[in-house]
This record gives structure tokens, C-alpha cells and sequence, in this order.
């Protein structure tokens, strides 16, 4: 029966395992099958076909008659396995080439295996992550598959760093984790800093594939398979197991050309089940330490609110700024609470400034971008169980002014929004307008020398804390529509009314109920307008009963 054409797929394959991967066990197969020359020569009954039975390529025996044990060679390794080359049993048996301790303990091992009985493979031997071959093959490897490749600056920086594992020496890089700002950095510093230094090892499976009675060749030396492993347990296999497919081929080189095939397979032990049940239990308790370790952090003594209490957390950020008439903007931005049932910390800051930050062409208009954060908490007390009662929001203001070349400003806009009832990320869009004089002379006066009309309190811009009338007039205010601001808020609500199951939960709900209806709304005053009418129908529909059917 003819064998499996050639395996032409020489990619890396990419796993992942949880196993340690000193469990991982590859068998290797070498075998020569004929001179090269002879794919030149074929037989005319298989001059039309395209592909070679690999059944008619046997091995042949040599000139003297005798088949050699080098023509086929099968192994077991595991991983960093250290299978010694004839090169390497010819160099460490001379004493004087050994220079660091790794070559003398790779010499120590060669004299006991001479002692044993030499070595159990002839051609097939592996490099693994501390010679000297992994090393150089990092450093000259090709990023491209032209002949004449010529290594860019990044090539080269890159090719002088060591993507693995090797000893856990401090760098200054890794120590310094409270500096912020090296003002002289050193090389390794920045190959530390400035590049991807995953854990890596690396091993490399070799053979020697020179004539018989002439191995232990640099030139006939050639890669068979390449492992890399991270500490991730990510393992990247070239090429790829071989599995189904068919064997992979080698054409050697010089005047004798040869033709070797080999197949690499995955031959790791499955583990038994009771080394996964003891697995599990083993993780089951690394996960339960892991537990006990965050929640000793977080304490017993974490922070609750008191009964009946909702706390808002907001970390915000002023984004942008967008058409307005002149450049160098700022934003004064300040969040009033309401007077009923709405406090904060002593503390806590309520307002803020941006930066002066100049404006780019986006589009049609001239934006400036500020990315200016803020945070604050306040706490709503929910005091009046009542039906009836429907708590006012936080209400976020925000003047927006310009900074000409003399220092002087003016006030580009006014705005106001309602900070979102519900938690969860919010990108708001404020719309702004300024007070506007009829008069040429006040625009003359507010192009050259910065005067305009300002409000005495910004809370106008929507309906001030101390308004305490049914209806605000804003007659006979003359306004200009202006640019708009950009306010991204991430806000978190704290209540125990969130983990509790009991009428305090429901109460609580059904005002974070009202809260939710009330945002969709379009301003408070809708609301409360609302609810005084439903009010005063629920009054009427009460006095229009007789007297015998209203309730007592």
C-alpha cells in the first residue's frame, strides 16, 4: 500500500495547555530515503503522473552492501531534554574548549554517558533554552524570506533582547515602580521598558544529516522541529505535528544529495483521573485561598450606607468643547444638590476648572478637547415614605470662556444638565447660550476688550435652589444659541436597599423607580408639574363625591 504524499504545510501550530509542560513527550522518526538524484530519474510509467509513491522509494543499501544504523532513527523526548550532538560529544571531551560552568557540566554527562554505552541516537539531538545555538539563531533571524535582507534599526534592537525565562535578577526597570519620570535612563532600561518581553523558552530538535562515517558537521546540521513555550502555557509548534498528514521532507545539499523524511508526533501520557480529581481539588483550594486573600483587602469593615440612604458616586470628564466664536477655551463647571434630603462630604469639591486649551478643525467646526477629569460622591437621605414625595437630581452647571492674547476673557456660553438617574457610562452633550446686547457698540466692546453680560448666578441657567414660586420668568432676556460641551460620566449608586428583602428595599425601590421615570422626562419642573396636577385632580375627584362615599 503506497504511503501519505509529503507534508508541504511547514507553519507553526499554536496551543494552549494547562498542563505543566513537563509533561509534554514528542516521538521523533528520521529515516534517509534515497539519493535526490534519483527524483530526476523517473520511471516512463510515471513520467505523466505529478506526484511519487513514497512506497517506491526504499531504502537502498549502500556500495558496500550493508544498510548502516544511521539510515533510520526513532526517539522519545521530553521537553528541555538535552540529546548530545557528535559535534558536541567531539568539542566537551576536550576540556580546555569548556568556559562556563554549562560546559563543563554538559562534559560531565558526556563522560558518563562513553561510560554507559555512548549515546542512544546518532543523527537526531536537541538545543534547548540554554545553549548557545538558541542564542545565536534569535539574533540572526530573518524577518523576511529575501536572500539579501537587510536588518532594519528595530530588527536589530529587537535581536538584543531575550524573549525568556532565564534568571530573576532585578532590572531597573522592574524595581522603580514609584518612579514616574527617569530622567536618565540606561540601555537596559529602555530595552526593558520600550519592548514585549514575554517569558519565553525555546528548544530546538535537530539532525545531522551528513555521509556516513562524516557526522559532527556544522554545515550538515538542520532544524527538524522548533518548540516555544510562554508563561502562559501557550505552546508554538514549526512545524506542526504530523498527526494524519504525511511525512515531512529534507533535501540535503553538495554534490551527494539525500532525501529524508521525518514525522514528529505528540506522544504525551493522558492523565489518569485521579490525577485530574486531584488537580481539581488543588485548584479548587488555590481559587478559595485567593478569596480569602481579596476579601482580607477589602476588610470587614467596609462602608456602608445607613438605612434609607442612597449614595452616588460620578467620576466625570470633560471631553470637548465645540463651536464657539473664539479659540483658547476653558470650562468653570460646578454640580449643585438639591436642598432636600442631597448632601456631601465636607470635603468634597463640587466644581472645577479646565485647562485653556486651543481649538483644531474637526469638520465644520473648531473643537477643543479638554479630557479633564473630575469625581465627587453625594448621598440622597429618602426621609418622606410617602407616595407623593419625588426627589429633585443633581443638577451639573457649566460656563464655558475664552482667554484672548491680553489675558482678558469672555463668556462664551451657559449651560445645564441633569446628572443621569440610572448607573452606568453616559456621554452627555450640553447645548450653551450667552446674554446678548443689541447694541454694535457692546460687540465692539466684547471683540476688543473682552467685556460681555454675565450672569450674577450661574443657577439661573436653569431653576435656581432658592426659586420657590410655581413659574420663572426669563422675559425680556435677550439669549444667543453658542457652541455645546461634552461631559462623559460614569456613575455608581451604593444602597442597601440593593441587597436587602424587606420594606425598606420596596420603599427605596419605588423611589429609584420614580428616579428612572423621572429621567426620561425633560426637566424636573415637568415632573413635579405633573404630579401637583395629578394632585389636585385626585383632590377634586375626593370633594365631587357625596358625602356618604368619601373616605374617612
Amino acid at each position: 500500500m503506497a504511503e501519505a504524499i509529503w507534508s508541504s504545510d511547514t507553519g507553526e501550530a499554536v496551543y494552549r495547555s494547562r498542563d505543566p509542560v513537563r509533561n509534554l513527550r514528542l516521538r521523533v522518526h528520521l529515516q534517509r530515503i534515497t539519493s535526490s538524484n534519483y527524483l530526476h530519474c523517473q520511471p516512463a510509467a510515471q513520467l505523466g503522473k505529478d506526484l511519487i509513491d513514497l512506497a517506491t522509494f526504499r531504502p537502498h543499501p549502500t556500495a558496500s552492501g550493508h544498510r548502516p544504523e544511521e539510515e533510520e532513527e526513532e526517539v522519545v523526548i521530553g521537553w528541555q531534554e538535552k540529546l548530545f550532538s557528535q559535534f558536541e560529544v567531539d568539542l566537551y571531551q576536550n576540556e580546555a574548549a569548556c568556559q562556563s560552568p554549562l560546559d563543563h557540566q554538559y562534559r560531565q554527562e558526556i563522560l558518563k554517558l562513553e561510560d554507559s554505552g555512548g549515546r542512544k541516537t546518532r543523527r537526531i539531538f536537541t538545543y534547548t533554552d540554554s545553549d548557545r545555538y538558541t542564542n545565536l539563531e534569535e539574533h540572526c533571524q530573518k524577518m523576511t524570506t529575501a536572500a539579501s535582507e537587510m536588518p532594519s534599526f528595530l530588527v536589530e534592537r529587537m535581536a538584543n533582547v531575550r524573549r525568556r525565562r532565564q534568571d530573576r535578577r532585578g532590572t531597573e526597570g522592574g524595581i522603580l515602580k514609584s518612579r514616574i519620570v527617569t530622567w536618565e535612563p540606561s540601555e537596559e532600561f529602555i530595552r526593558n521598558n520600550h519592548v514585549i518581553n514575554t517569558p519565553l523558552q525555546t528548544m530546538y530538535i535537530m539532525a545531522d544529516l551528513g555521509p556516513y562515517g562524516k557526522l559532527g558537521y556544522k554545515k550538515h546540521e538542520h532544524v527538524l522541529c522548533t518548540l516555544k513555550v510562554d508563561s502562559n502555557g501557550v505552546i508554538t509548534v514549526k512545524p506542526d505535528f504530523t498527526g494524519s498528514k504525511g511525512p515531512y521532507r529534507i533535501e540535503t545539499e553538495g554534490e551527494k544529495q539525500e532525501l529524508w523524511k521525518y514525522t514528529i508526533d505528540n506522544v504525551s501520557s493522558l492523565a489518569q483521573p485521579e490525577e485530574e480529581e486531584r488537580e481539581q481539588r488543588v485548584f479548587k483550594d488555590l481559587y478559595g485561598r485567593h478569596k480569602e486573600y481579596l476579601n482580607s483587602l477589602v476588610g470587614t469593615d467596609f462602608e456602608m450606607t445607613t438605612p434609607g440612604a442612597l449614595r452616588l458616586f460620578v467620576n466625570g470628564e470633560v471631553v470637548s468643547a465645540q463651536g464657539y466664536e473664539y479659540d483658547n477655551l476653558y470650562v468653570h463647571f460646578f454640580v449643585e444638590l438639591p436642598t432636600s434630603n442631597w448632601s456631601s462630604p465636607a470635603f468634597q469639591q463640587l466644581s472645577g476648572i479646565t485647562q485653556t486649551c486651543a481649538t483644531k478643525s474637526w469638520g465644520m467646526d473648531n473643537v477643543a478637547y479638554f479630557s479633564y477629569p473630575f469625581t465627587f460622591e453625594a448621598s440622597f437621605l429618602h426621609e418622606d415614605e410617602s407616595v407623593d414625595a419625588l426627589p429633585e437630581w443633581p443638577v451639573l452647571y457649566c460656563e464655558v470662556l475664552s482667554l484672548d492674547f491680553w489675558q482678558r476673557y469672555r463668556v462664551e456660553g451657559y449651560g445645564a444638565v441633569v446628572l443621569p438617574a440610572t448607573p452606568g457610562s453616559h456621554t452627555l452633550t450640553v447645548s450653551t447660550w450667552r446674554p446678548l446686547e443689541l447694541s454694535p457698540v457692546a460687540e465692539l466692546r466684547r471683540f476688543f476688550i473682552g467685556g460681555s453680560l454675565e450672569l450674577e448666578d450661574l443657577s439661573y441657567v436653569w431653576i435656581p435652589g432658592t426659586f420657590k414660586g410655581e413659574r420663572l420668568s426669563r422675559f425680556g432676556l435677550r439669549t444667543e444659541t453658542t457652541g455645546s460641551v461634552t461631559f462623559r460620566l460614569h456613575c455608581l449608586q451604593q444602597s442597601r436597599a440593593f441587597m436587602e428583602s424587606s420594606s425598606l428595599r420596596k420603599r427605596m425601590r419605588s423611589v429609584l423607580d420614580r428616579l428612572e421615570g423621572f429621567s426620561q422626562q425633560s426637566s424636573i419642573q415637568n415632573v413635579l408639574e405633573a404630579f401637583r396636577r395629578a394632585r389636585r385632580r385626585m383632590q377634586e375627584a375626593r370633594e365631587s363625591l357625596p358625602q356618604d362615599l368619601k373616605p374617612h
